[in-house]
């Protein structure tokens, strides 16, 4: 869900009497987009940053996610009232050639390692390097909605654009 709201296009701009330009669809970002990773993204966090690249949504910054994507679905009881659950499935690529993932991770596009001293003493390098790496898409690509144009002035049954 994430990915398909991050993939969302620009089609229109919708703008009510006396409102602001809004996004059609809606609910979408506008504008340049990066994804910060590292080795602690697992699970859902690995299938997000591999969609992300996969579908050429913006940079991956940081490390390569831990790579552990095998899912596990239904338990079995113990008699300690505990439970086990199995691993069920995983992931191929579109080619049917490898697996994916699984045991990998995604590498990211930006390697940034932070630095255990730096980030104790408040510095995040890996979300230093987003920003910066967003600043400068933002200069390309500004994120902005294009300003409404001349409203028509309709007479006579034919639309006019006032000049």
């Amino acid at each position: 869900m994430i990915i398909e709201r991050l993939r969302r296009e620009l089609v229109l701009v919708d703008i009510a009497r006396n409102g602001t330009p809004q996004a059609n669809p809606g609910a979408m970002i506008v504008g340049p987009k990066v994804l910060l990773a590292d080795e602690f993204s697992a699970s859902d966090g690995d299938l997000v940053t591999w969609r992300f690249k996969a579908h050429k949504i913006g940079p991956v910054i940081g490390k390569r996610t831990w790579g552990g994507v095998v899912g596990i679905r239904g338990t079995l009881p113990l008699l300690d009232s505990g439970f086990l659950n199995k691993p069920e499935f995983s992931r191929y690529d579109v080619a049917g050639k490898a697996w994916v993932i699984e045991g990998v991770g995604v590498e990211p596009d930006i390697y940034v390692d932070n630095d255990p001293a730096k980030e104790y003493a408040g510095e995040d390098q890996q979300l230093d390097k987003a920003i910066s790496v967003i600043l400068d898409l933002l200069k390309k690509q500004s994120g902005k909605l294009a300003p409404v144009p001349p409203y028509p002035i309709k007479k006579g049954g034919s639309a006019q654009v006032k000049k």
